[in-house]
C-alpha cells in the first residue's frame, strides 16, 4: 500500500505497486485498444484504492501538523525551537500564516530563524492577498440616469438639471391670435337655483 511521504503531499510506492503504475500507464499509451485482463483491472483497482487511503491518510497528517503548530504557538516563548520547526515544515507543506503567526514571529525576530521566518511568511501572507483579490468578483457599478430619461433617485435634482438642459427643446410659444379660453366661473358652471312659485292663496281660489 502507498504511503504518505512528509508532509507536501508525496508518496512512497513498493516494488509491486510501481509495477502496477509501469503497466497500466504502457497500456494508456500505446496504440492499441485491447482491453485489459480481469487481473490487470483487479490490480488496477486495488492500487486506487490504495491510492485513495494514502491521500487521505496525508490529509490527517496535515491536520495533526496544523493542530501540533496552534499548541506550539500558543505555548510561545518557552516553545520557540519546537514552533519555529513546525512552522517550517507547514510552510513547506503549503501553509499560509495566519495573522497569530506574523504577531508571534514579530515578537521572537531577535532569533536569526524567526526573522527569516518572518520575511518569508510575510511574503507568502502577502501573496495571498493579492491572489484573493484578483479572484473576487468585481462591484456592481451604479446605473446612472440616461440622458432624456425619467429621474427615479427620488431627490429631485435630476429634474432641475434636465429643465436647465440647452440641449432640450423648448415649448412652442402660444401664438397671440388664439388667446387662452379664460377659467369659467362657479356662477357659470353652477347656476343658481330658481326660487319655486308660492302656492296660489286659498281665499282667491276659492273667489
Amino acid at each position: 500500500m502507498p504511503t504518505p511521504y512528509g508532509s507536501r503531499g508525496g508518496m512512497a510506492f513498493g516494488a509491486d505497486e510501481l509495477h502496477v503504475l509501469r503497466r497500466s500507464l504502457a497500456h494508456a499509451l500505446q496504440s492499441s485498444t485491447a482491453p485489459l485482463t480481469a487481473v490487470e483491472v483487479q490490480d488496477c483497482l486495488r492500487l486506487a484504492a490504495s491510492v485513495d487511503d494514502a491521500v487521505q491518510e496525508a490529509g490527517r497528517l496535515r491536520a495533526f501538523l496544523l493542530a501540533d503548530l496552534a499548541r506550539y504557538r500558543a505555548a510561545l516563548p518557552g516553545s520557540l525551537s519546537g514552533y519555529l520547526e513546525l512552522l517550517q515544515d507547514a510552510l513547506a507543506a503549503g501553509y499560509e500564516p495566519v495573522p497569530d503567526d506574523l504577531a508571534a514571529l514579530r515578537a521572537l525576530r531577535a532569533n536569526p530563524v524567526a526573522a527569516a521566518l518572518l520575511e518569508r511568511s510575510q511574503t507568502i501572507a502577502e501573496r495571498s492577498v493579492r491572489r484573493r483579490l484578483s479572484t473576487a468578483p468585481a462591484p456592481r457599478t451604479r446605473l446612472l440616469t440616461l440622458a432624456g430619461g425619467t429621474d427615479t433617485g427620488g431627490t429631485g435634482k435630476g429634474g432641475t438639471e434636465k429643465e436647465n438642459d440647452p440641449a432640450r427643446p423648448k415649448p412652442e410659444p402660444r401664438p397671440a391670435d388664439r388667446p387662452a379660453r379664460p377659467v369659467p366661473t362657479p356662477g357659470e358652471v353652477f347656476p343658481p337655483r330658481r326660487k319655486p312659485a308660492p302656492p296660489p292663496e286659498a281665499g282667491r281660489a276659492a273667489g
